[in-house]
């Protein structure tokens, strides 16, 4: 019974312990709030008495919560993403036509796959708001199993980690994009082989394109040269084309990109590309008629 009462008088605070962890200031948490500074400081006591211990201690000009409150405002932070959660699936559910996704994606695939899918999906749903977040794969996959994410784009796919499902949509081959005046250039195809001589130009570790490239030239037993390392494929492009080396890149679209000439590898490369998403949440509709209109998709 003791815990009940507790928890009937810690639920209504929930937004209040997480508010005082963010600022650790009583007045801007009020004010975040939106509630008067002597409200949130009779609810600091209230708490405290009914836990039987303060919940805040002075810090410099601010306060910091103790060990027993960060313990309630570690709960209240998942309490109210639970809630956050359920309100959203409440209301899409309730206007199915409405709904916001959060939608991360490699840069690559910004380029012409990402647009593509929004603008059909958009014509058929036009109440439907998207937030877009660009980065590596890993930084995706990191996003993706903290939450921050709906679902993502990724290559190379599927992913191994036991928390998230993937959906493989297609395979996308890989060229050696060289400056036009390579040796290189003018071959009607490449080997990884003859790339150990080569400086490369690589996107940074954790980036998808980068395993595929040190897994290559490992496999062809050599490590590559690495003259310059990047988080952005037109970028890497753009040192290409300045001849100051090579790079591992899916074919650029649209057209031909200036300064660089794309040559198949032979054996012929590729990667996967795969659509991930929490296999242990709930989506909410809007994201659950995006996945499907995505992998329905005639890739």
């Amino acid at each position: 019974m003791l815990n009940e009462r507790m928890t009937a008088q810690l639920a209504p605070q929930l937004a209040l312990l997480t508010a005082l962890r963010r600022t650790t200031n009583v007045t801007r948490a009020a004010e975040l709030l939106g509630v008067p500074q002597p409200t949130v400081s009779r609810r600091i006591s209230a708490l405290g008495e009914a836990l039987g211990a303060p919940l805040t201690v002075p810090d410099g000009r601010g306060i910091r919560l103790t060990r027993a409150a960060e313990l309630l405002a570690d709960a209240a932070e998942r309490a109210l993403a639970a809630v956050d959660a359920g309100v959203r699936q409440a209301r899409e559910e309730v206007d199915p036509g409405s709904g916001h996704v959060v939608l991360g994606f490699l840069h690559l695939l910004g380029r012409s796959l990402v647009p593509t899918l929004l603008r059909g999906y958009r014509a058929d749903h036009p109440g439907v708001r998207f937030t877009l977040v660009q980065g590596s794969r890993q930084d995706m996959v990191d996003r993706l199993t903290s939450g921050e994410l709906d679902l993502a784009l990724l290559a190379p796919a599927p992913v191994d980690d036991p928390l998230l499902d993937t959906a493989v949509l297609t395979e996308q081959e890989i060229f050696l994009s060289v400056p036009t005046s390579h040796r290189l250039a003018d071959r009607p195809s490449a080997a990884i082989e003859d790339l150990k001589d080569e400086e490369f130009v690589l996107l940074e570790t954790g980036y998808g394109l980068r395993t595929i490239t040190d897994d290559l030239c490992a496999a062809a037993g050599f490590e590559p040269k690495i003259a310059f390392e990047g988080q952005e494929s037109d970028t890497v492009r753009g040192l290409v084309a300045a001849g100051l080396g090579v790079a591992l890149l899916p074919r650029f679209e649209p057209g031909s990109p200036a300064g660089v000439v794309e040559v198949p590898l032979v054996p012929p490369v590729g990667r996967t590309i795969g659509l991930a998403w929490r296999r242990d949440v709930v989506l909410p509709p809007a994201v659950l008629r995006f996945r499907e209109r995505v992998r329905a998709r005639p890739w």
